[in-house]
This record gives C-alpha cells, structure tokens and sequence, in this order.
C-alpha cells in the first residue's frame, strides 16, 4: 500500500476546516467535532479539529492503534529532549526547519507515513506548537472509540506495573468505564501524582483512594 497522504485542510476564518468530501465521509462523531457549535471545548479547538482529521484519517485505513502508538513515541521524544520541544515550541525556526528535523526525528524513531505527514503537515501550517493538545486530542477520540476514558498521568518517578493496575482499578470505579493512562514523568513533582480526565482533575475522594500511590511514589524517590 502506497503512503498515505495528510492534505492541507482550508481554512476559514483561522480555523482549520476539512474539505467538503471529507466532511461527508466522518461518521456523526467526527462531524460534530469540525462544527463550530460543539459541546467539546477541546473539540472545537484548531488542536481538536486537527486530532479528529488525523482520527479520521486513520479510521479509514484501519490504522487508528497504530497511529496512537506513533503519537505516544512523539510525546515521549518530546518529554526527553529539550531541543526537540524547543523545535517544537520556538517561533524562531522556519516552517521548513521545522519539517525537515521532524521528518529526521519521527523516521528515526520509526513512526508510520501518517503520523509523519501528520507532523510535516502542522509544521507547515505553522501549529507544531499545538502538538500537545492534538495528541491529548486524538487519545481521547480513541478512548470514546473503544468506550474508553483516557486520564493523562503525571508523576514523579516511573509507575510500576502494580502501581499502573491500582490506579486504573481506581479510577475505573470512579467513572464507570475502563480507563486507558497516558503516562509522564515530571521529577520536579518530588514525589507525587496527577491524574486528570479530560478537563477535569480527580475529585477529593479519589485523591484520598490515590494517598497510598501517592505515599509510595514518594518513598520510590
């Protein structure tokens, strides 16, 4: 199968749109989210509408875990170096500069011809700063995929895989649904853990189930 290829979405009123034939191909899901009157904040975002062109994208080549997968790889390249995310997040290099080291970083970590032309493509478009909430993003349109909820964790020393176990049993009872953690790890939090779904960080009895987590992660540091 030939590469597939990200076409540069037009754009009205600066907000990234998809082509009418594209439009028409989302399911009701992805439809809703390029609407400008959404009831997803994150959604209705240029962040949101360029995850869900990428989920879309994806669906249509049945490649939506591998895509995910490629994202995690960007996002944990990102968190290691410090001259990647200055690439990233500096307006100072040119769209061009950008692309070219993107192109370099995501063969050489082995991510697929999507998500690659995903990359190349908002670096061109001048968004590569936004790449961060568009993999947040895409994750959640994945999660609501498989009727999962994702809940993006921060902590201060790698979880182990008991750890991991606890805290999805945890919060799984606390929303009702399986929950897939997109894991990170910030050593400036001496010793302790962040868990937010969505928009919204856990309630406080779910900070009291997380306190032995939390006494634990302290202890590993």
């Amino acid at each position: 199968m030939a590469p597939c290829k990200i076409a540069s979405f037009p754009r009205r009123n600066g907000a990234v749109t998809a082509p009418s034939s594209t439009r028409n191909a989302l399911n009701p899901a992805l439809t809703r989210a390029f609407d400008v009157a959404t009831d997803d904040p994150m959604m209705a975002s240029v962040a949101g509408r360029y995850a869900a062109a990428l989920f879309d994208l994806a669906q249509e080549n049945n490649q939506q875990a591998d895509v995910e997968s490629d994202l995690g790889k960007f996002q944990a390249l990102l968190d290691m170096s410090d001259d990647l995310s200055r690439l990233v997040k500096s307006p100072l290099y040119s769209a061009d500069e950008q692309g070219a080291a993107i192109e370099k970083v995501a063969s050489a970590a082995g991510i697929g011809a999507i998500t690659t032309n995903f990359l190349k493509l908002i670096a061109r478009n001048r968004r590569l700063f936004a790449v961060d909430d568009m993999i947040r993003a895409y994750r959640t349109l994945a999660a609501r995929g498989r009727d999962e909820v994702t809940a993006e964790v921060t902590s201060a020393v790698t979880l182990n895989d008991e750890q991991v176990a606890q805290l999805k049993e945890t919060l799984k009872a606390s929303v009702g649904k399986e929950v897939q953690l997109a894991t990170r790890v910030d050593p400036s939090l001496l010793g302790g853990l962040i868990v937010k779904i969505g928009s919204r960080m856990v309630d406080s009895s779910l900070k009291t189930k997380l306190s032995n987590l939390r006494l634990a992660l302290r202890g590993a540091g």
